[in-house]
């Protein structure tokens, strides 16, 4: 529990059971959606794990910022849809963004570069 959740007791006593029944359903419903979060999360960075390897092995930037505005912009007009804040929706999207960014600036880091490539040989 949270500093912010509200306490199995209140000032005068225990809390109705069926306030503590609609607390723990809907407590449930948040760990299921945090948890599905974080897999949709996970499969987000499996494909910009993939995204950074093409980058590297292409010799691209690890950042693309006229790439990043777009989401953003799209992100944001999904949050105003959605009746989400979309500030902390551009939030989320940068903290997310400077992630891979990272990611992909290690893995320009280790990619072979051209002198470390041995070359081609034609198949007989």
């Amino acid at each position: 529990m949270t500093n912010r959740e509200p306490a199995d007791n209140d000032a005068s006593g225990a809390i109705d059971e069926s306030v503590r029944a609609e607390l723990s359903r809907l407590r449930e419903s948040i760990d299921n959606i945090d948890a599905a979060v974080v897999h949709m999360l996970a499969e987000r960075f499996k494909c910009t794990q993939q995204v950074g390897h093409l980058k590297a092995a292409h010799r691209l930037p690890p950042a693309d910022p006229s790439r990043e505005a777009r989401q953003i912009a799209r992100l944001r007009h999904l949050a105003e849809s959605a009746n989400l804040d979309p500030a902390f929706a551009e939030k989320l999207l940068n903290f997310i963004i400077a992630e891979v960014i990272r990611h992909h600036e290690r893995i320009a880091e280790a990619a072979p570069t051209p002198d470390d490539t041995p070359a081609a040989t034609p198949l007989e």
